[in-house]
């Protein structure tokens, strides 16, 4: 079975809290990479942990808020600029396409109908149905959390491992069934113990970890509350540049 690797490029939230970068993970050892989210400050981020982003083929999100997938203009741009090849295929909710496509125009104007070496091309994604992403099969779950498109929970397999995680989402009973047999399970924890909609708190999650059927539970997106609790935290927290085996 393959070594795979899940590091924290960003574990922040949408606002930096700590110095963050905002939310971007990478999968290796199980084929090609994969990223999942691609948050406005991901590009950055890539470079910092020297990860060639003219190297990466897929990637997967969860939902179209800007700390999540407003990296994504950037990495188009660099490929462009540094002669990029490999096409470059993006899977999330219904409206994925639009939605890069006019941030692109708003960011660089005429940059979503340029000439490149390359093929950006997008997968939208179904609720609880399965679609081949490169190396991985992907499963999205809906969450609970507007931002003018579907918001997705997702089940990551990939290189034999099972990666799941919450998204942006208040607690819903549908992640149980993201949680369920996975390796690991990535979760949004942006409070400590105040509930806000459409979010996931601390004492939320550690009173349902008996009750999500994962191997491990690593916590991430987190405000500047939650990163003040520190020792008080008895679940794991990713940090930017972390590195775990799944």
């Amino acid at each position: 079975m393959s070594r795979v690797t899940l590091k924290f490029l960003g574990s922040g939230d949408a606002f930096g809290s700590g110095g963050r970068f905002q939310t971007c993970m990478l999968l290796a050892g199980g084929g090609d990479k994969v990223v999942i989210d691609c948050g406005a400050s991901s590009l950055i981020a890539m470079k910092l942990a020297q990860v060639n982003p003219s190297e990466l083929s897929w990637v997967i999100l969860t939902h179209l808020h800007g700390d999540h997938f407003g990296g994504l203009p950037f990495l188009v741009l660099d490929g462009q600029f540094n002669r990029r090849a490999a096409q470059l295929v993006v899977a999330g909710p219904q409206g994925t396409r639009a939605r890069v496509e006019a941030a692109m125009e708003v960011l660089f104007p005429g940059s979503s109908r340029v000439a490149r070496r390359f093929s950006v091309d997008f997968i939208e994604l179904t609720e609880r149905v399965p679609y081949r992403v490169g190396p991985a099969a992907v499963t999205p779950f809906l969450v609970e959390h507007p931002s003018g498109a579907p918001s997705h929970a997702v089940r990551v397999e990939y290189g034999g491992k099972v990666i799941a995680y919450t998204g942006d989402t208040e607690w819903t009973d549908a992640l149980l069934d993201v949680a369920r047999g996975a390796d690991v399970f990535v979760c949004e924890a942006y409070f400590f113990e105040r509930k806000v909609k459409y979010h996931l708190n601390y004492a939320t999650l550690l009173a349902q970890r008996q009750n999500l059927e994962c191997r491990r539970v690593v916590l991430t997106h987190m405000s500047a509350e939650m990163l003040a609790a520190g020792a008080r935290l008895e679940m794991e927290c990713a940090h930017d540049g972390q590195e775990i085996i799944v």
